[in-house]
């Protein structure tokens, strides 16, 4: 029953990160109920409820996925500001989180345990792995955004997103030394960014970029660990 859980949530991960452009972020923000944005994006996350399961009869868990979907993002395209969209997004990813648990309780008898079948580990690798690129790309962007420095403008010999695709691909590699047993790995990939990336701020001799970089690498750094070392212990 495990499989189901993780099924959903893997729908979930698809649909609000990686199907969902922010031009539709803002354009819920800005028009609320009368977004057509959130009804296409709710029709996303219905639909790949049908394509993760490949059948059509799992139509009660889609449809209700995409009502407590659509209330949930409802009240907060009505409730968000632009002081509390940060919390807001957070409280909204664990209310998802929170749905998706009960749908999977509901209909499939579910309960939390620690007891998966083999089947269940391709998919926590997959739901893990997923969760570790553009999720918590948009997850590190929200929390460390209010630290960003003012003078931090994107420079010209810069290539366009570069660390945005740097951090996934620290991430996933960090993913993999993990699940292999390679820990001395993670801390070779460490010192490694830390001589090409912290030489460049120390020409730089900007203190307030120094201290972003800084933080947004340990953020990558510890979620990727943490995430890979509950997906190695739940495969195990």
């Amino acid at each position: 029953m495990e499989i189901y859980l993780i099924k959903i949530l893997i729908a979930h991960l698809i649909g609000d990160f990686f199907l969902q452009p922010d031009s539709w972020v803002k354009d819920k923000a800005k028009n609320k109920l009368k977004s057509v944005k959130l009804y296409l994006h709710v029709l996303v996350h219905v639909v790949l409820i049908f394509i993760i399961f490949m059948s059509f009869e799992v139509w009660k868990t889609a449809l209700t996925i995409g009502v407590l979907h659509f209330v949930i993002d409802a009240l907060k395209s009505v409730l968000q500001t632009k002081k509390n969209a940060r919390i807001l997004f957070f409280v909204d990813q664990i209310l998802h989180f929170s749905s998706i648990v009960l749908v999977w309780h509901i209909f499939y008898q579910g309960y939390l345990n620690i007891s998966f079948i083999n089947e269940a580990k391709y998919w926590i690798l997959i739901s893990g792995l997923l969760f570790l690129t553009i999720p918590t790309s948009i997850i590190m962007k929200v929390i460390i955004a209010k630290w960003l420095p003012e003078s931090d403008d994107e420079s010209p010999k810069s290539l366009q997103n570069a660390g945005k695709y740097i951090g996934i691909l620290e991430r996933v590699l960090i993913f993999v030394f993990i699940l292999t047993n390679h820990f001395e790995a993670v801390g070779f990939l460490l010192a490694a960014k830390s001589i090409f990336r912290f030489g460049d701020l120390k020409e730089a001799q900007d203190l307030k970029l120094t201290e972003y970089v800084l933080i947004g690498t340990l953020l990558s750094f510890g979620i990727a660990i943490v995430v890979s070392l509950m997906v190695s212990g739940l495969i195990k």
